[in-house]
């Protein structure tokens, strides 16, 4: 009974595999839940119950941590620009929100389509509307050229953004410094200084509407008299009666 016991302590170890024994000095080895056999690292089956081994499930990959770019003072500053702030914040990011100002190029559709000087109005830039409602008159007068105001839609147009971007940056430092530390004066004060005048888009229809009055009545009485077409009778003179 002695030597059949030993015999019997000594049979998993030869019967098991070379190949086992070294793997089990070189690699790693994974347990079988059955009977607790070691395994190869890659078997999926146990060599010695033949039980189905278990894929060790691996660790979850961490979601890469994304800094929020959002600035301490960007409240402060949809607080002044009012409507439309994410459009103007995204442009002012360009520019160096909350860091050293640097110029880039942007372009403003409003400011180029309408008439520029109102857009500056409506922002409540009066001294840009002075400029832009005086400079194209100017230079049509001293030029000659009726094509001039277009070279200043273009310029407001690629410029209205930065130039909007130091009026803000400029404003929202006086009004922190004026205000103190209350939160709530602070708001009312940036929503008074900032935002838009909405009576300044009636301006701007009124304008039009006159524009398109005028065209009109010269289309109508087309060209003024010794400038006739060819072909095309002049007007007959208005003769008194005696």
């Amino acid at each position: 009974m002695k030597g059949a016991a030993e015999a019997q302590r000594q049979r998993p170890t030869a019967s098991l595999p070379r190949e086992h024994l070294q793997y089990d000095t070189l690699g790693q080895m994974k347990p079988c839940s059955q009977c607790q056999q070691q395994n190869q690292d890659d078997s999926k089956f146990c060599y010695q119950c033949g039980n189905q081994l278990t894929a060790e499930a691996e660790p979850p990959i961490a979601a890469p941590r994304i800094q929020s770019e959002t600035h301490p003072d960007e409240h402060h500053w949809r607080q002044f620009i009012g409507p439309y702030a994410d459009r103007y914040l995204t442009h002012f990011r360009k520019f160096g929100l909350g860091q050293t100002p640097k110029f880039a190029l942007t372009w403003n559709w409003p400011a180029f389509l309408y008439i520029s000087f109102l857009w500056f109005l409506y922002r409540k830039m009066y001294t840009y509307a002075l400029v832009y409602a005086v400079g194209p008159m100017i230079s049509t007068y001293l030029t000659g050229d009726m094509t001039v105001g277009l070279i200043w839609s273009i310029m407001a147009g690629a410029t209205a953004n930065y130039v909007y971007y130091w009026h803000c940056r400029e404003h929202i430092g006086e009004i922190k410094k004026s205000t103190g530390p209350d939160p709530e004066k602070l708001d009312e004060a940036l929503k008074q200084s900032g935002g838009i005048q909405s009576y300044v888009i009636w301006i701007g229809v009124a304008l039009y509407l006159l524009f398109a009055i005028t065209m009109f009545k010269m289309v109508q009485d087309g060209p003024p008299d010794g400038e006739q077409s060819p072909g095309k009778p002049a007007k007959p003179s208005a003769t008194s009666s005696v």
